[in-house]
């Protein structure tokens, strides 16, 4: 699929299910304090931004990842998704987990435990070696969900996105409501 080959039916169909997209903040929409950016500002389809902050990855006493060249995506309602280039990660202590999904937006998804000696953590990483057309960016990147691990922006601890399924970074620059908490499906 390139720029200008409109993607599948399916995959379009599923695109325009999503009502806000950026243009305006829904009515329930916190107000951003000073520093602060409002997650229903960012854009849908998302947008991709490169971070020059320290991102720090820790596993109890084990650090997983650091850089200062990660790719955030940014989507309308969801704090950002973290991604490191692969080169900023200790690949030693990830192994490939059974399973993927299929995002609309970035492509087929597959999934990395993290492992070190007798310790395990199942599918706490993900990455799209193929993404779709827009997202390429992340084609040499790995994503970690926040909770189980000890990640941190610029010194900054990060919150997970609620409801366990979505991977976003909550930041304390940030303002939501987040998508993944209850009620929130139909954002």
């Amino acid at each position: 699929m390139t720029d200008r080959t409109p993607p599948p039916q399916d995959l379009q169909a599923a695109r325009d299910q999503w009502l806000w997209r950026g243009q305006a903040r829904p009515p329930f929409a916190a107000l951003p304090g000073p520093g602060q950016t409002s997650v229903w500002d960012f854009p849908r389809p998302p947008q991709l931004a490169t971070d020059g902050r320290e991102v720090v990855v820790r596993w109890g006493g084990v650090e997983v990842a650091r850089s200062r060249r990660a790719v955030r995506v940014l989507e309308t309602a969801h704090p950002p998704s973290v991604y490191l280039p692969w080169d900023d990660v200790d690949r030693r202590l990830l192994q490939a987990a059974p399973g993927g999904s299929f995002c609309e937006w970035k492509g087929p998804a597959r999934y990395w435990s993290l492992v070190d000696g007798d310790r395990r953590l199942p599918a706490v990483a993900w990455s799209y070696p193929q993404p779709l057309a827009g997202a390429e960016a992340l084609a040499h990147c790995v994503a970690f969900y926040p909770g189980p691990l000890d990640c941190t922006v610029d010194g900054a601890k990060v919150l997970p996105q609620p409801g366990g399924f979505y991977g976003g970074w909550i930041t304390p620059d940030l303002t939501g409501p987040f998508k993944g908490a209850p009620g929130s499906t139909g954002w």
